[in-house]
Parts: structure tokens; sequence; C-alpha cells
């Protein structure tokens, strides 16, 4: 029998014996296969109400056997033979229960699925009983002594009565189990026999059908018998946009709208500018590659069938000739090529605007496409804005080509630094002013380190206790950013406190 089985008889024997039907629950555990040792408990049980002892004391032997440490089957078994008159097993199961207690003043076997106490006062009382039915009286009374020492609750009275009955060489009453209470399954186990459904039933979020509620399986739609049969088109000859190429050489994007590509892959040219950038289309995604960098291919069934016959034709051979220079940057106009023969056909004239591609190096390096020649002011914002961060305590720095001196740049120096770009690239250093002497007065705030805070991300500031951090902005209440030994990076609020200093300029 399995133990999804065994669970499910043994709760219907369970619910039989709550509604006091004893026949049926004794037939119910009586069928179990393979029973283990509380099912033998309960069916010991079922047989002493029913008074059968002889089938009491067998169940509860085999109980025993299943489990020999299981203190309530010893002591059911002592009072079968105490209502069998056999008073020296009984004594024997009674001083076993004891045993098995372990010094406990009780064990609670709830947990084991049975709604019963055993308290080893309780045993002894026993005990005293069949030493008292043996006429043994002093030793009745000194284990009603030490029941006494062992008595946790009110509800034992009836030991301090058995005690005056000893006194009077009187008998007195057994301790049992109350009737009906058995060993249950786990009711975790009960819980998984009943059916659930898993896969839930089926909603319709959106059908091109008004009101439609239908969350079954449609029936078979009839096949057009007269529709020609139309051969799938290969995968290389579906209709795409442009003439296909092969890329000869290596070519990384510097913007956003260039196309970073490797040596052999396929591109599909949709347009040629005049300027020797060529819109491209490769997996999906559309930029901007230098034209020289691509060579013209012919794709067609055959050849598709001789690079799969062939893979060593998948290999493109390294190009013999020397890698080609990078083309110039686009102008807009080359760019907008039509908007601007229709903005010159109505405005007459159009003045060509010219891009330039500024490299800041900040804790990270990133580029900005710019107008060539823009001022201070306006440079600066659009630094600010790339890099999320404000304006306060940012100084830029240029290298003029006839030195290697890195020059602070300001309104007066941007006619030289835009004369420094070269091939539409000019490349800035962005710094943070450590003292506090280069900051207006009122934009800055100082903090000290309460505690040490090791980074775990490259945005993180790392600091030590009692170290000054400069605040630079507060990222929400948790995180603050500032800047601290030349760093710039975000750290936790809790960290820090504000640093009070009577030299600080206020």
């Amino acid at each position: 029998m399995s133990l999804v089985e065994t669970i499910r008889q043994w709760d219907e024997g369970v619910a039989a014996a709550d509604k006091k039907d004893w026949p049926a629950a004794f037939q119910i555990f009586c069928e179990i296969q393979e029973p283990n040792s509380k099912i033998y408990f309960n069916i010991g049980c079922l047989c002493l109400i029913n008074g059968d002892l002889n089938a009491t004391e067998k169940a509860f032997d085999n109980s025993i056997c299943k489990d020999k440490h299981l203190a309530v089957a010893f002591f059911q078994r002592g009072i079968t033979f105490y209502k069998k008159q056999k008073y020296e097993e009984a004594l024997r199961d009674f001083q076993k229960t004891f045993h098995e207690l372990r010094g406990n003043q009780l064990i609670d076997y709830k947990l084991l699925g049975l709604w019963y106490k055993l308290y080893a006062c309780e045993v002894l009382h026993n005990v005293a009983l069949v030493h008292a039915q043996q006429n043994e009286w002093e030793k009745a009374k000194e284990n009603l002594l030490k029941a006494l020492n062992l008595k946790t609750e009110a509800k034992h009275s009836h030991i301090d009565r058995a005690l005056g009955s000893i006194l009077k060489h009187k008998l007195f009453d057994l301790v049992e189990l109350p009737m009906g209470e058995l060993f249950r399954p786990n009711k975790h186990h009960v819980a998984q026999l009943e059916k659930k459904d898993y896969l839930g039933k089926a909603t319709v979020l959106a059908s091109v059908i008004h009101q439609d509620a239908f969350s079954g399986f449609a029936p078979l739609q009839p096949q057009v018998q007269s529709a020609p049969t139309r051969h799938k088109t290969p995968e290389i000859l579906r209709v795409l946009e442009g003439e296909p190429h092969r890329v000869r050489y290596e070519f990384f994007s510097e913007t956003a709208k260039e196309l970073s590509l490797l040596p052999g892959n396929i591109v599909f040219v949709l347009q040629k500018g005049a300027d020797n950038w060529a819109t491209v289309i490769f997996n999906g995604k559309k930029g901007l590659v230098p034209y020289n960098y691509l060579e013209p291919v012919e794709l067609t069934l055959s050849s598709k069938k001789e690079q799969e016959t062939d893979q060593s034709d998948d290999i493109p051979k390294p190009p013999e000739d020397e890698l080609p220079e990078r083309p110039a940057v686009l102008d807009t106009s080359t760019l907008n090529a039509k908007e601007t023969e229709e903005s010159s056909a109505k405005e007459g004239e159009h003045k060509e605007l010219k891009s330039c591609i500024v490299k800041v190096h900040f804790t990270y390096t990133v580029s900005i496409l710019v107008k060539l020649g823009l001022s201070y002011r306006d440079l600066l914002e659009q630094v600010c804005k790339k890099l999320q961060h404000p304006p306060r305590g940012i100084i830029l720095r240029y290298k003029k080509s006839s030195s290697s001196e890195k020059v602070c740049l300001d309104e007066s120096e941007m006619e030289t630094a835009w004369s420094q770009a070269q091939k539409g690239h000019l490349t800035l250093w962005c710094e943070l002013t450590e003292n506090k002497e280069n900051l207006p007065k009122e934009d800055f705030t100082l903090l000290v380190a309460l505690h040490c805070y090791k980074a775990t991300q490259p945005e993180d500031l790392e600091f030590q206790t009692g170290d000054i951090i400069t605040l630079l902005s507060k990222v929400n209440e948790e995180w603050f950013e500032g800047q601290c030994k030349g760093k710039v990076g975000i750290f936790p609020a809790a960290f820090v406190e504000e640093y009070i200093n009577e030299d600080r300029i206020i």
C-alpha cells in the first residue's frame, strides 16, 4: 500500500472514531497494510474500548515492536495487564513507562498527533496501585510520596486522595487514557490528499471578438483544399532592404549612431552618403559604418549550399591591403540632404552646421556630440547633464598642442580649445575642486564619517572613520553623493554626520 493510501485510510479511521463509530474505525484501521506503531496503538485503544483484552494486548505488543521507546504504548499495555489481573506484567510495564520518561515530568504527544500528556506522577500513581493490589503498602506509599513531588498541576489532586487511601489500606482508581484519544495523521499530509488545479482556468485578456469569454479549446477549423501551395522562401532570400555587403575590417563605434562590426559580418546597405558613410542593417540594428570597410557580395541559393557543404568558406580570408582611414564625421547637412535641399529652396541660402564629438575623462569616460564652436556655458551644461552632476565645483581642462600641460577651460579659452579639435574630436578632463576656497561659500557642506564604509560598486565612495567628506548632492533620504580624497561617489547617509568646525567659513 502506498503512503498516500495509508494516510487516507488513517484519516478516515480517525474521523469514524470522532463520531463514536468504534466498529467502523476498527475495521478501517485493520484494513491498512503494513501499519506503523501509531496505527497499532490506535487498534489497541479501540480493542480496549470494545473490551477485547486479548486483542488489545496483541495490538500493543505490535506497537512496541515497531517503536521500543513509545512510553504511552507501555502505559496502555500496563493498563491492559492490570485489567487482566496480571499484576507482575502490569508493574513491569508501568516501571518501563517511567524509565522511558528519562527524568522528565511529562511527555507531550501533541507533535506526534496524540492530544495527550503522559505525566510521571500519574505513572507512579498506577505503580502504587499495583503494589497495593499485592498488599505491598509501604512500596505503594513510597511511590505516592514520590508522585507528590512530581505533581505539577491542580488536576492531580487524586494523588493526595490515593495517599489517604493507602494509609487506610484501601484501593483507589486507576489512571487511564481518555476514551477515543488516538494518534492522528499529519494535517499537512492530509491537506496534500486533495486534488489541486495547479494550471488554473484560462482567462481571456484580449480578443478581436466583442465580449469574448471563451477559454477552452477551439474546434478544428475546416481546411481550404483549393488554396495553392507556396514554398517557403529561404531565410537568406527573404525580402530585405538594401544590398548585401561583407565587412572587411573590424570597426568600433564611437557614437550612438554608429554600429560596431567584425570582419566577415554580412550587412545590408540602405543608403550610401557622399561623405563615405553608409547606413546599414545588421542583426536587426541600424547604424552608420564607413563604406570603405565594406565590399559587395552576392547571396544566392547556390552560394548558401556551398557554405553549408564547405565550412572552411565561412572563415573569411584576412584582407591583404592596409586598413583604410576612418572618414570624417558626418555633417548635419549630409545626414539630412533632402531636408537641406527643401530648406535651401525655401530660404535660399543654407548655413552649414558642423558637429564635434567631445570625449570627457571623469571617474569614467563619456562622449558627447555637440555643435562645434559652442560657448563655455553651454558646453558645461551639456557635460553636467551627461554626468548627472551639478555644475558647482566642476573644472574642465584641455591640452594645448604646444604643451602637455592641462589648461583650465573658460570662456576666453573656448576659441583656442575648439581649434585643437582634430577630425571632429576634442578631449577634455573633468575635475572636482577639493579645496573649499574654490567653491562658493554657500554651496558646500562638510560631513565627518562615523563608520568605515567599503565600496561594493564602482559608483560607491569608500572612506574611513573620521574622514572629512564634501557633500555634493543628496540622491535621496538614505544616500548622499560626495567627494573624499579626490574621489567622487555615493554613500549611505547613516554613515556620516555634519562636520562642525569653528574655523569653517559660513
